[in-house]
């Protein structure tokens, strides 16, 4: 079934615009190649007239979005790389990069770090959701690091159980804007989906599931900080929402960021700051160590992973100018 037809009004601070950036920005709960797809497909008009996606919108115009009918989704195998940080005939740590995206969804219906897990382990009989097989626990398309997942289903089970008991350690890093107002603290509040965005999560007041965050500022740059974050619950987005609620969001979040925020550093640090925005291609968050529990042999299994380059050079930059 088709989702409904979207109408929309070009704002004046929108004119100029790619047709396809246009409505990927307007309509960010379908993916830029389904937007494209439907524009080849002539489901979007211009003032009544369908357009190609190359199309400059100008203000005032009335854009009409039908987008197609999603086509059913299935986990398939495909040979797409993998860094695997260790395994064996139960479980697999994977280091994943950032733009890979974790399992199959409406958005994204291949490409993933499951298609990739069924190319090379085969067919995953661990879990209820044939979306997700194997998958314990998930880390944001844009965030980078290391996640376990579970090839047969009771590694599975007892995976989870060690998520729920909060058992398994998980360790990040983040870049965050601002001074923090202690060098270490806990940061908490109900994670809800966020009442008017639904896009978004957030701390809410009712219907929400309890979160704790514990931050520890390791480097001071005065207009941002690095910091080692641990999880004692996993929301979603549960670091990038705590750290927006606390006031300093993580730098290059494009959710729940502010990078405006270089505008408004001093003038001494202002042109360190613009530059550090520009490095800053996605939120900076690495989830840099993963401990656990083996669910088999019971041995105690802890990995780290090393800043990808991306962090690396802005890391670099903050400190050479130091």
């Amino acid at each position: 079934m088709a989702d409904p037809a979207v109408t929309l009004t070009v704002a004046e601070a929108e004119a100029g615009q790619r047709l396809d950036a246009y409505l990927a920005a307007r309509c960010p709960e379908h993916s830029r190649s389904r937007i494209q797809a439907d524009l080849q497909a002539q489901l979007v008009t211009v003032d009544g007239r369908p357009r190609p996606q190359s199309f400059r919108v100008k203000a005032g115009s009335e854009v009409v979005y039908r987008p197609s009918a999603p086509r059913a989704l299935a986990a398939e195998p495909q040979d797409i790389p993998l860094r695997i940080v260790w395994e064996d005939a139960h479980l697999a740590v994977v280091d994943k990069p950032a733009g890979l995206v974790v399992h199959p969804s409406a958005g994204h219906g291949d490409g993933t770090l499951v298609n990739a897990l069924l190319h090379r382990y085969g067919r995953l009989e661990a879990g209820a959701d044939p979306l997700r097989p194997g998958i314990v626990h998930r880390l944001d398309r844009q965030t980078s690091g290391l996640l376990v997942v579970a090839l047969d289903e009771q590694t599975h089970r007892r995976l989870q159980q060690q998520l729920r008991d909060r058992r398994m350690g998980r360790t990040y890093l983040a870049l965050s804007w601002g001074a923090w107002a202690e060098p270490a603290g806990t940061l908490t509040g109900d994670i809800g989906r966020h009442p008017r965005r639904r896009q978004q999560m957030a701390v809410v007041a009712r219907g929400g599931r309890a979160a704790v965050t514990r931050y520890r500022v390791l480097e001071d740059f005065a207009f941002c900080q690095w910091c080692e974050v641990e999880l004692e619950t996993g929301r979603t987005h549960q670091i990038r929402v705590h750290f927006a609620q606390g006031g300093h969001p993580v730098v290059g979040d494009p959710v729940y960021g502010d990078d405006k925020r270089a505008r408004g550093v001093h003038n001494l640090d202002r042109a360190l700051a613009d530059r550090v925005v520009k490095l800053a291609r996605r939120q900076l968050l690495h989830a840099a160590g993963l401990r656990l529990v083996h669910p088999v042999t019971g041995a105690e299994l802890a990995f780290t992973s090393p800043l990808p380059a991306d962090l690396a050079a802005v890391l670099a930059a903050l400190r050479g100018a130091g």
